[in-house]
């Protein structure tokens, strides 16, 4: 069997390059439909509030208790609930939105690990998404109000995306709402501490977002935020 030649591993090389350049702009049609998806079933919806947390929370804890109490009050107020669709905070959220009779949105995401939607998302408001940076821009565009809930990474990840969009006037000002002062003091007592006092930060910086334990004052606060003026997209 005669060997393989430089031009024969040359040749080869440029047809793996070819197909993995092919695969990358196939790629790029298939975000662009989660796009298109998303837009499509969002653009409807009207005022809604966008609800984070740990997906580890448990139905009858604190927490959980107090995120379905504060959805109510938001759907009161006449807004919809956005979550990420899965169990923990998110199903919480959506069982407030549901019981109160608002607008339910699942935002899902398809994960290794396989996050099932939660049965309180109204049925023609649930996508799942294959890429998270698509599901973040439909949570962003969408919301009048971040209310974030003790979680993780994954709630960390979207807090501080949301406040650095706000600060650099990518996305026009919103409330930003940290719920639960026990869990957060810590964190806030840092940004102030440290990244204030060493200068990555600006006093102002520290309005964009509030900390509460009532749900009747974080719908408060966006009621008075939005009073005299039109809900409209993001960006």
């Amino acid at each position: 069997m005669a060997s393989r030649t430089e031009h024969d591993i040359a040749q080869d090389k440029k047809l793996d390059q070819l197909l993995k350049t092919q695969d990358d702009i196939w790629r790029v049609f298939r975000v662009m439909s989660e796009f298109v998806e998303g837009f499509q079933t969002f653009s409807r919806l009207g005022p809604c509030i966008t609800v984070f947390g740990s997906a580890r929370t448990k139905p009858g804890t604190r927490y959980y208790d107090m995120t379905v109490e504060v959805a109510k009050e938001f759907v009161k107020n006449g807004y919809g609930i956005i979550s990420g669709g899965g169990p923990g905070i998110m199903e919480a959220a959506n069982k407030g939105a549901k019981e109160a009779g608002g607008v339910s949105v699942g935002i899902n995401i398809d994960l290794p690990f396989e996050q099932s939607a939660n049965p309180y998302i109204d049925k023609d408001k649930l996508i799942t998404f294959r890429h998270f940076y698509v599901r973040k821009v439909m949570f962003v565009k969408y919301a009048q109000a971040f209310v974030v809930m003790p979680g993780g990474f994954g709630t960390l990840d979207e807090l501080f995306e949301s406040v650095t969009l706000v600060q650099t006037r990518k996305v026009n000002k919103f409330p930003i709402i940290l719920m639960g002062k026990e869990y957060w003091s810590g964190l806030f007592d840092w940004v102030k501490n440290r990244m204030l006092t060493e200068g990555n930060i600006s006093e102002i910086d520290l309005q964009l977002f509030s900390m509460t334990d009532d749900p009747k004052t974080a719908a408060q606060t966006v009621a008075d935020f939005y009073k005299g003026t039109e809900h409209a997209p993001n960006f």
